[in-house]
C-alpha cells in the first residue's frame, strides 16, 4: 500500500519552534519526531512505500530520513519549487497507483489507517475524508433580528458541533490525472469541484483520539504527555 504524506508546509503557526527546523521534525517528549511517529504508524499498518511531498527545509527532512531502511520503509521524495497547497503537490507524482492515502505530517491519530484505505477500496470511491466532530463555543450572546431590526431569537454562548477534515483522505488516481499539473490546488477546491462533478466523495466519521499538532496548544499538550500519548498511538518508547 502507498501513502503519501504532506510535509511541505512552514509551520508558520508553531514559531519559534520551526524557525530552525520543518515541522515535521519537531520532538515530541525528547524522543521522536512527528513525522516519524506517524511513519511507525503507517509501516504498522502495512504500508510499505511512503512518499514526503516536501518543500520548506526540505533537504533536513531529507537528510533525517534517507531512503526509509532505518524505519523498513521505502521511502521518496516529491519537491514543490513553490507551495501548491493541499492537493497539488500530488500532480507531481508520475507514479501513483490506482488507490492511495495522504495524510498530513502533522496528524496524531489512533485511526485504523488499514481499515480505512479498505473501505475505501470497497465503496470504489473517488475520494474517502476522514472526519472528526468538533465543538464550537460562541463566548457572546448571540442575537437575531428581522429585516425591521426586530429581535427574533437570543442564544446565550450557544455551542455548535461541525463534523471537520481530519485532514487524512483515500483519492483514487483518476481524481489526480484529470487536475492540471504543478498548479495550486487545495482540499477546498477538490471538495467544491467534486460537488459540481458529481465526484464520488464519501465521509468517514471517526471518534477516536485526534491532535492536530500545528496548533500550539496541541503540540504543548502531545510533548507535555508524551509517554500516555505513545501508549495510545501504538508506539514503542526507546
Amino acid at each position: 500500500m502507498r501513502a503519501i504524506i504532506l510535509a511541505g508546509g512552514k509551520g508558520t503557526r508553531l514559531r519559534p519552534f520551526t524557525t530552525l527546523i520543518p515541522k515535521p521534525l519537531v520532538p515530541l517528549g525528547g524522543k521522536y519526531s512527528i513525522l516519524e511517529i506517524v511513519l511507525m504508524q503507517l509501516k504498522k499498518a502495512g504500508f510499505t512505500h511512503v512518499t514526503l511531498a516536501v518543500n520548506h527545509l526540505s533537504n533536513l527532512i531529507m537528510a533525517y530520513f534517507g531512503d526509509g531502511s532505518r524505519l523498513g520503509l521505502k521511502l521518496d521524495y516529491s519537491l514543490e519549487d513553490e507551495p501548491l497547497s493541499t492537493i497539488g503537490p500530488i500532480t507531481l507524482i508520475d507514479d501513483l497507483p490506482e488507490n492511495f492515502l495522504v495524510m498530513n505530517g502533522d496528524i496524531l491519530c489512533d485511526l485504523d489507517y488499514r481499515a480505512f484505505f479498505d473501505s475505501h477500496e470497497r465503496d470504489g470511491s473517488d475520494v474517502s475524508v476522514s472526519a472528526y466532530q468538533r465543538e464550537v463555543k460562541v463566548d457572546f450572546g448571540v442575537l437575531k433580528y428581522d429585516e425591521e431590526n426586530r429581535l427574533t431569537a437570543f442564544q446565550e454562548k450557544p455551542v455548535y458541533h461541525f463534523d471537520v477534515s481530519m485532514g487524512i483522505y483515500c483519492i483514487n488516481r483518476r481524481v489526480i490525472e484529470s487536475l492540471p499539473r504543478g498548479k495550486i490546488y487545495g482540499f477546498d477546491n477538490l471538495m467544491v469541484d467534486g460537488l459540481e462533478k458529481g465526484t464520488k466523495i464519501q465521509i468517514k466519521p471517526f471518534s477516536g483520539y485526534w491532535l492536530d499538532i500545528g496548533r500550539p496548544d496541541d503540540y504543548q499538550y502531545a510533548d507535555d504527555n508524551f509517554d500516555a500519548l505513545a501508549e495510545r498511538l501504538g508506539i514503542e518508547l526507546r
